[in-house]
């Protein structure tokens, strides 16, 4: 079985596939590398991995993407076969904000990995995309073959990026990459300023929620479990160059989404309707057949039953 390095593994992502991969006897070293920046409350990243600590087939590191010496250490001081690479600084409106910082983690950290693949032989990268680099695509479903060539966020321009040098990589170097464009991911452990995580929390305090636009957006939420088994059978399966679409096929829009937690909940929700935001786009909707084909990629949770998932674990973890 092989070593895997994970980064950004105490994540929302990360660290469910690593208790995904724990739970099905996985049999190879994970590496966790992780920086646990602020970007959210750190503590909850470190809860995240917590229970994978005393394991002895895991390791975590703490370690940032962007500083290649700490990167080049690791490498050097363990054997490793395959790469994750879910590390990133996320959010589409921060991006904005902040876009320096969004090209150097998201850029220049995937190409340091890159580049440590190169130098130690490691022909295994799996690169995490997003739905993002799609921008106001007319066109739906989203395939991978659409022209991706207007972002309308730094954060999508990363990502797309980001796909570019692992294509690069691959042409030169032969590293076979596989890079995958997730749809709104939901689930137990999500970030918490995320739109169903923070809906949840608020309708369950009693307290205002702010829908930009009017309702009428959508996007194509994805359920964690199916994207933590995704992930599995691209370990065995990363072979060439890919890009893969990873959502549900089946978008909601989000007046929809909130009558939905408003119902799963029993409470009612109040609601500050706001304008759109900068960089947010219309819909996100995933043509899915490619990963069909090349994984046996079959999403099984439909949104009412993952909104239920999410909030019993809400409920079960909540603190106060």
């Amino acid at each position: 079985m092989e070593n895997l390095l994970v980064t950004g593994g105490a994540g929302f992502i990360g660290s469910n596939f690593i208790g995904h991969l724990i739970n099905n006897g996985y049999g190879g070293k994970i590496i966790c590398v992780d920086d646990f920046n602020d970007y959210y409350d750190p503590a909850i990243k470190r809860e995240n991995v917590e229970g994978f600590i005393s394991n002895p087939g895991f390791k975590l590191i703490e370690a940032d993407i962007t500083v290649i010496d700490s990167l080049r250490k690791i490498f050097s001081s363990h054997k490793i076969d395959a790469v994750l690479h879910l590390a990133a600084r996320a959010g589409v409106r921060p991006s904005i904000k902040d876009p320096l910082l969004y090209e150097k983690v998201n850029v220049e950290g995937t190409m340091n990995l890159l580049d440590l693949c190169r130098e130690g032989k490691i022909d295994k990268f799996i690169f995490a995309s997003s739905s993002s680099v799609y921008g106001n695509n007319k066109k739906t479903p989203f395939s991978e073959g659409d022209n991706v060539d207007f972002p309308i966020s730094p954060y999508a321009a990363t990502k797309k990026s980001g796909e570019l040098i692992c294509y690069t990589y691959h042409h030169l170097y032969g590293i076979n990459c596989f890079c995958l464009r997730f749809f709104t991911v939901y689930g137990p452990r999500q970030r918490p300023e995320m739109a169903i995580h923070k809906f949840v929390r608020l309708i369950e305090d009693g307290a205002e929620i702010e829908m930009y636009g009017d309702g009428t957006t959508s996007r194509d939420y994805t359920y964690i479990d199916d994207i933590t088994s995704a992930l599995y059978q691209c370990l065995y399966k990363v072979k060439g160059y890919q890009v893969i679409n990873l959502g549900n096929s089946n978008p909601l829009e989000l007046g929809s989404l909130i009558r939905l937690i408003e119902t799963k909940t029993g409470k009612r929700a109040k609601i500050k309707r706001m304008g759109m935001q900068p960089g947010d786009v219309i819909t996100t909707f995933a043509d899915i057949a490619k990963a069909r084909d090349l994984l046996g990629y079959d999403p099984s949770t439909p949104i009412e039953e993952g909104i239920e998932k999410f909030i019993e674990w809400y409920r079960s973890n909540k603190s106060g």
